[in-house]
């Protein structure tokens, strides 16, 4: 008996622990799914829309293997990935992918384009076939004379083919005389998709002549035929950026800035804004995602040591920048990005253009774009031809910058710009700006002769910034 009672205590000890270990088990152990992980987003595997193109931004750090998984997840194709900067190019057929990865980390121009009709499409002139001059072509160019070219390359000062200027456009026709030897074939690009293309065929212009005529203003060679550019000797990359239907999307110009940067090109000419807006005056869905990579990629290569050029855009907006939670004011990109030197335009009278946009505290400087019957005559494949815009006004700039580095090889950036925004003709604001005359301002200018928003410093002087007894020699 003593034996069967010890034994059943015992059993008793067991199964009493036994119970209590199951309790602690319930009490302490979390619910299921807490420890069990959610399943992953399904993606379909044949997806009914075709597949978008995004501009992705992530948190600066995150390694190529993460931005990966986590586009992946969110059922897209990781296409290009720039860590300097933390941001992707993906494509998805997926509707939600933007939802599902963080709408306000993505972006595509693409989707927003078949959205809204409308907007975009910067250089709807089409290629054509131009006579190719046998004559000297430049006693028509007014614009050079105004910038004081002509007086600069009768100093001496042409440029360097040492100095290169990315120039972000629609593609350079390499073919042409007063450019064949300027377009270097090893630095050009076609960045359309976001990734860098470098087949000549890839970047070379298709539609449209915009990116061959803002090439001609800077570097059309002095070879007594045709036309001749502010700096002459200078080397060119052509960055294609424009696509065929004159858009220039997020991804696109992400790409050539960081281009630019890795080939330590020391200038780039930016002639178009960012689509699917050519400006916003209100807050856009998605516009903060395209700022935020726009300007890392422009920071980044500033840092590199690219001095960057942009037009102001043909919106005649004021682009003057607001206090923090304004209602009104416009932003164009990358226009209003604070490290870009911002052109404006002014016609053969030195007046502000009226399609110029404008903005105290953007403009850095103004350059000829022409108005009226009097453009700018410059290279198209296959000739010549006159255009007017902002497009036209910043390659004048990029020019004279072109000059001062190969002036002064050992100048930082900073240094170029000063050299640059301080030689100017000052233009001061005028006593009447009512082009229609209809009794109405058609714009405001604010500032001072030295400083305003219609002019910057002043018409960028190509002589006056290469004068070699204002500043010794760096």
């Amino acid at each position: 008996m003593t034996l069967l009672r010890s034994g059943v205590r015992a059993l008793r000890r067991v199964v009493i622990a036994a119970g209590a270990a199951l309790l602690a088990l319930a009490l302490f152990t979390p619910p299921a799914s807490s420890v069990i992980p959610e399943p992953a987003a399904t993606c379909a595997a044949e997806p009914t829309g075709d597949p978008l193109r995004y501009i992705v931004v992530f948190d600066e750090g995150t390694s190529p293997r993460q931005a990966r998984s986590e586009i992946n997840r969110a059922c897209g194709t990781q296409t290009e990935y720039y860590p300097q900067i933390a941001v992707a190019v993906a494509t998805s057929a997926e509707p939600e992918f933007r939802q599902r990865i963080g709408p306000d980390k993505a972006f595509s121009a693409q989707a927003a384009r078949r959205a809204h009709t409308g907007g975009g499409g910067h250089q709807q002139q089409r290629l054509t076939r131009e006579r190719r001059a046998t004559t000297d072509r430049t006693g028509e160019q007014w614009d050079m004379r105004m910038i004081n070219a002509h007086q600069a390359r009768e100093a001496g000062v042409r440029g360097d083919d040492d100095v290169v200027v990315g120039v972000l456009d629609s593609g350079i026709d390499a073919k042409h005389p007063d450019l064949a030897d300027a377009v270097d074939p090893n630095l050009s690009a076609d960045c359309l998709t976001g990734t860098p293309d470098t087949r000549q065929r890839a970047w070379r212009p298709t539609a449209s002549p915009h990116g061959t005529h803002v090439a001609g203003v800077i570097a059309a060679a002095d070879d007594g035929i045709g036309i001749t550019g502010v700096a002459p000797e200078t080397r060119l990359a052509a960055i294609k950026v424009i696509g065929e239907q004159g858009y220039a999307d997020p991804e696109s110009a992400v790409c050539g800035y960081m281009w630019a940067a890795r080939h330590d090109m020391p200038i780039t000419n930016s002639s178009y804004f960012i689509d699917p807006w050519s400006l916003s005056c209100a807050s856009r869905d998605g516009l903060d995602v395209v700022r935020e990579a726009i300007g890392r990629a422009v920071d980044y290569a500033a840092d590199q040591g690219t001095i960057h050029v942009a037009a102001a855009t043909n919106d005649a907006a004021d682009l003057t920048p607001v206090t923090i939670g304004a209602e009104t004011g416009c932003e164009a990109l990358p226009a209003s990005l604070p490290s870009v030197i911002t052109v404006s335009a002014t016609d053969k009278d030195r007046l502000k253009s009226g399609y110029s946009s404008y903005g105290l505290g953007v403009i850095s400087v103004a350059a000829p774009g022409g108005g009226g019957d009097r453009c700018v005559l410059s290279t198209v494949p296959n000739g010549y031809r006159t255009m007017c815009g902002t497009s036209m006004a910043a390659p004048h700039v990029s020019g004279v910058l072109a000059l001062l580095a190969a002036e002064h090889p050992n100048a930082t950036p900073e240094r170029l710009r000063q050299r640059l925004t301080a030689n100017t003709q000052q233009l001061p604001c005028p006593d009447d700006y009512d082009l229609a005359e209809d009794g109405t301002q058609d714009a405001y200018c604010t500032g001072y002769r030295a400083y305003n928003g219609f002019y910057g410093h002043g018409m960028v002087d190509a002589l006056a910034a290469v004068d070699h007894s204002a500043v010794s020699r760096n």
